[in-house]
């Protein structure tokens, strides 16, 4: 008996031992080791469609970040930005690709960042969820939080292009619609002028005893000022086939619904609710498109209609 404890012990041990080798080297592999596409040289975006990579966050050189961009011939200082944010395929040369008619034709300047991410199969707390914790739960600084990067490219390009506009827009389908609804309610500081959030796997509830990203406890979370913003959510009316795409099924995103249609008005009405509850100014509306599915090209043509109708900038031609 007192063998069988002892090679008991050593194996608990060993495999203790082992857990915990493989969670170091994890946590330097992706926290720690600079990792992203090489800097590229400073330069004005070109006419057409072009890529630029630059440090992800204004105060570290651990990370980089890819962004693509499109930029009709007539395009002018002051007329309209709008930031894209890609799915769950971390896709964002095909999410710009579906923009270049789009943008051509009212003329606005896309830009795309790539969250680039080799095991985004595994861990989504990088991009959707906003990095406001790392995969072991700790939590992260602002200043690299997800939705931090998008107002440092803002910067950026403003900057290097010589552009005055005080605002962007922002879309994002699917996983990218599950960045921007997060963004609004995180960081209602940012410098979002309509944001677009289309057909989300599942959402965070505006429940500060729900843990994030379900609920909204330990983040800080100012809502009053998030109900603020200008947030559509975006919603497919044939969306309701949860087969499609990677759809979260734990028993908290069950809750929420069977499938992304009923998610997210949900979403939308426990929001509603709690605006009116309180007597506080709610600019969030909810739109369901007809005969439309889970289709990011699809879904980007109807997002435009809210883009044009923007109250705080101009509309377009």
């Amino acid at each position: 008996m007192n063998k069988f404890f002892r090679i008991f012990k050593k194996v608990i041990l060993y495999t203790f031992s082992i857990l915990l080798l493989l969670s170091v080297a994890g946590y330097i592999y992706l926290y720690v080791l600079p990792k992203g596409s090489e800097i590229t040289a400073t330069s004005k975006i070109n006419v057409g469609i072009d890529s630029f990579v630059i440090h992800a966050y204004k105060d570290s050189e651990r990370k980089s970040i890819k962004v693509w961009t499109y930029k009709p011939e007539n395009w002018n200082n002051k007329d309209k930005i709008v930031f894209v944010m890609h799915g769950g395929g971390r896709n964002a040369d095909d999410y710009l690709n579906a923009w270049v008619e789009l943008a051509n034709k009212n003329n606005l300047l896309i830009i795309a960042p790539e969250f680039e991410n080799k095991f985004s199969r595994y861990t989504t707390n990088d991009y959707q969820e906003g990095n406001l914790f790392t995969f072991f739960g700790t939590k992260n600084p602002k200043s690299e939080w997800a939705y931090t990067v998008v107002e440092n490219i803002f910067d950026h390009i403003k900057s290097v292009n010589n552009i005055t506009n005080e605002q962007y827009d922002i879309f994002g389908h699917s996983a990218g619609g599950q960045f921007v609804h997060r963004m609004v309610m995180l960081m209602p500081e940012s410098r979002i002028g309509t944001a677009i959030a289309a057909n989300s796997g599942f959402y965070s509830l505006p429940n500060e005893n729900l843990e994030f990203p379900y609920g909204i406890k330990n983040t800080e979370t100012d809502l009053q000022k998030s109900y603020k913003k200008r947030l559509i959510i975006l919603l497919g009316e044939l969306d309701n086939d949860p087969s499609l795409g990677t759809f979260r099924t734990t028993d908290l995103a069950m809750e929420q619904g069977a499938h992304r249609l009923e998610r997210g008005t949900n979403f939308y009405n426990a929001n509603k609710e709690l605006g009116n509850k309180n007597n506080w100014e709610f600019n969030w509306a909810i739109d369901t498109v007809k005969n439309i599915g889970h289709n990011y090209k699809k879904m980007s043509e109807s997002a435009i209609k809210w883009i044009k109708t923007n109250p705080n900038n101009a509309a377009i031609q």
